[in-house]
């Protein structure tokens, strides 16, 4: 007799979720297209999915702070998610040339615990260009960066959409492509057609199309304008409050 309610994160419902989804008081969704895998949609709540404090707490002046990033500069973030990206990690190393030819972007790049010493060889920095060019293994620090960031180049996790949302940051989302029932497609997707971000196959993030639409991001402010105030429209800073009055309700009766 104790109510249940159910929140799956991704666009693709799991397994687990649509079972327990068939007795539970309520169903919270972050993307609407998670329904599909219910024959009763009469309980579904499409609340978006809730962002760790860290995130709204970190401002662009603390994020700017702690990675040495001026005021005035463009600052790309790059993230293969925790264990990194090898493909995405092989693609910006490629392009190391046209993005540090725009003499105004720094970018603080993640590769993964596995991939640093991979990436740092291959990009082979300056002690100048590593002012600009920032390499980290990992960080615990991922709200500065993104409170910090213009642009993101990222993975389509749920966690990490819900976070880039919350902060309103342009990304070009680079979807795990072995994720279960291709779930961070699906998850990149509904951004996409948001106008909150681009979306490059992991099959194709080495080719000129990749290349093309970072730099298109990189050089238009207009651009991302529009895709920042799209993602404003997703209102994720209020998905933890819009779950959490839920929940009271179905625990009340």
């Amino acid at each position: 007799h104790i109510p249940v309610v159910v929140h799956e994160q991704n666009s693709v419902m799991g397994m687990a979720n649509a079972y327990l989804a068939k007795r539970a008081q309520a169903v919270c969704l972050t993307y609407d297209h998670a329904a599909k895998a219910l024959k009763d949609t009469s309980r579904v709540h499409l609340t978006g999915n809730p962002v760790r404090a860290q995130v709204f707490d970190a401002t662009r002046a603390s994020g700017r702070a702690y990675f040495d990033i001026p005021e005035d500069a463009l600052m790309l973030l790059v993230t293969g998610g925790s264990l990194g990206a090898r493909h995405l990690n092989s693609a910006l190393v490629k392009l190391k040339d046209t993005l540090l030819g725009y003499d105004n972007l720094f970018i603080v790049h993640v590769t993964g615990p596995k991939e640093l010493e991979t990436v740092q060889t291959e990009l082979a920095l300056t002690d100048e260009e590593q002012k600009r060019w920032k390499l980290f293994g990992y960080t615990d620090h991922m709200g500065d960066a993104m409170a910090a960031a213009d642009l993101i180049v990222s993975r389509a996790g749920a966690t990490s959409l819900a976070e880039i949302s919350a902060r309103a940051l342009p990304a070009l989302l680079v979807p795990f492509p072995y994720a279960t029932e291709d779930h961070q497609t699906m998850n990149a997707q509904a951004c996409v057609q948001a106008g909150a971000a681009k979306m490059i196959a992991d099959a194709d993030v080495e080719s000129e199309a990749f290349a093309t639409t970072l730099c298109e991001m990189i050089e238009s402010a207009e651009l991302r304008q529009r895709m920042r105030e799209a993602a404003g429209q997703m209102e994720t800073m209020q998905a933890a409050e819009r779950l959490a009055d839920i929940v009271m309700n179905v625990a009340q009766g």
